[in-house]
């Protein structure tokens, strides 16, 4: 049986967001458990703003890019900050585009959820935001999130949690997308 193929996104931009050092500690585990991950960097593919006249001159090769990472893949982890209670505008950019063109790529994909923020909700309401496009898109997300509040005071220096109960609580949440997956 091959390893299953999931597609991580981090929704925030910045190199070092706490959100970026989230998704790598899950993609670790998901790594060590056998999982085949491809991470996709938002900024790298510099996506336009989506844009139904780019679409119907042609949609840009970043889109298809995106679009077809996403077909590859079983399953979706996306690690997100909260922007305004919502979706950060990039994020949301590429989940349009990505539902473009022909085809949908998310559906029956299986999806995990979480969130780093600065604030005592840890993401929740962006993840609350996120969660309607995903599941409208057919993505099967798991009920369960994981919200990192105060992740400024979160990581050690080299980018690991000094929670090991949070740590724990990242792993079982791949350990449960994994097993819809197998």
């Amino acid at each position: 049986m091959s390893a299953p193929r999931i597609v991580a996104i981090p929704g925030s931009l910045r190199k070092d967001s706490f959100n970026r050092k989230l998704l790598a500690l899950g993609v670790a585990a998901l790594r060590e458990a056998g999982a085949d991950v491809d991470v996709v960097d938002l900024k790298e593919l510099a996506l336009p703003v989506y844009d139904g006249d780019i679409e119907a001159a042609g949609m840009p090769p970043s889109a298809v890019a995106l679009k077809e990472r996403i077909a590859r893949a079983a399953g979706l982890y996306v690690s997100t900050p909260e922007y305004n209670w919502g979706v950060p505008g990039a994020l949301k950019n590429a989940v349009d585009w990505a539902s473009r063109g022909g085809g949908n790529v998310f559906q029956g994909k299986w999806g995990a959820l979480t969130s780093a923020s600065m604030g005592g909700f840890g993401g929740l309401r962006g993840l609350a935001a996120l969660r309607p496009s995903l599941m409208t898109l057919g993505v099967y997300l798991l009920p369960k999130e994981l919200n990192l509040a105060r992740a400024q005071d979160a990581f050690t220096p080299e980018g690991a949690l000094k929670d090991a109960k949070v740590h724990d609580q990242l792993v079982a949440l791949m350990q449960a997308l994994l097993e819809r997956l197998r």
